[in-house]
């Protein structure tokens, strides 16, 4: 399996928390961290957030940067959570203007990617979502929500990009319409084939999830798993942390599942490094994966089919304690 790294461009700057908005570090400008990306081993390709690192006036200004450096454009990812408009909602909005500016912000994206040689947006609609009960018609927004993103995906098909829809249970809405892998499905499924699933891993560990039973659920019913987002976290927030800083067996697991599952797509990192080097903090990360990717390669996956075949908790926990912990 070749596996392909990236990193979202906003992690390498300066990244803000709600209680000090101008954040901890000093900004860094775009032409930095792109050579900060640039000089991480192993990291091909860069995401980039739309209206605050691409927009339609600077597509070729980035596209120098990154041809000057190799990286790839590895998705765009259009801001439909860091606006005011948004508030409400963008493709759920009550407010069928809102609605059409979000579809439109989606189309000048997926032309975006398309100028950049990249052929994937991951759409993250943080805001498409409730707070309190008894506020909101649950069947009236998700209609709403299938109805603009099947422009959305009606478009891209024209471009011949993919959209892949990100989770999260919850933030900035206390809940969000794509919560879980499993409704985000359901959505990706009727939208069509070029509609898949973003699996932030930090995201669905909030959810209770387990990332390997996520992976192979969604190859199993219409290979849907598009895109990856790594990042670590205490499982009761998005704490965006480097990737291994908390969990260990689980990502273990998590490259068996996508070598098992033959993924193709990007490893991209996502994290929100408040007050470590943001760098250092995304260097560690694909270190880290890339060490645990060494050590399936070694044991190979065939070896770890029949341990879980085995089904014999006590011979995973020595598997874990030589192969993981030993090294």
């Amino acid at each position: 399996m070749t596996r392909k790294y990236s990193v979202i461009l906003g992690n390498l700057g300066n990244t803000c928390d709600r209680f000090l908005s101008s954040g901890y570090k000093d900004v860094l400008n775009k032409d930095m961290m792109i050579k900060q990306a640039a000089s991480i081993e192993g990291v091909t390709g860069i995401e980039l957030v739309g209206t605050w690192d691409i927009t339609l006036q600077n597509l070729e200004q980035m596209q120098q940067s990154l041809n000057a450096v190799n990286l790839q454009c590895a998705s765009i990812i259009p801001d439909h959570f860091g606006q005011k408009k948004w508030g409400s909602g963008a493709f759920v909005s009550t407010d069928k203007a809102i609605r059409d500016e979000a579809v439109e912000e989606t189309k000048q994206m997926i032309d975006a990617v398309t100028a950049l040689d990249g052929n994937l947006i991951n759409l993250w609609p943080g805001q498409d979502g409730y707070d309190y009960p008894l506020c909101t018609d649950y069947i009236e927004d998700r209609t709403r929500l299938l109805d603009t993103l099947g422009e959305c995906a009606a478009y891209a098909k024209i471009r011949n990009v993919r959209l892949a829809l990100e989770f999260k249970p919850k933030e900035p809405r206390n809940h969000s319409y794509l919560a879980r892998t499993s409704d985000t499905l359901l959505i990706a499924q009727i939208l069509g084939d070029n509609v898949g699933v973003t699996i932030d891993t930090g995201h669905a560990f909030m959810a209770y999830e387990n990332v390997g039973e996520s992976i192979a659920m969604l190859k199993m019913f219409g290979d849907k798993l598009f895109h990856m987002h790594f990042n670590d976290n205490y499982t009761h927030w998005d704490d965006d942390m480097i990737v291994g800083s908390i969990h260990l067996v689980e990502y273990f697991e998590i490259l068996y599942w996508l070598e098992k599952t033959a993924y193709t797509g990007w490893i991209s990192m996502d994290q929100y490094p408040y007050r470590e080097d943001g760098c250092g903090a995304i260097r560690s990360s694909v270190l880290f994966l890339q060490q645990l990717a060494g050590i399936l390669d070694h044991v190979g996956v065939a070896e770890i089919d029949r341990l879980i075949a085995r089904r014999d908790p006590v011979a995973t926990s020595k598997f874990i304690r030589e192969q993981l912990v030993a090294r």
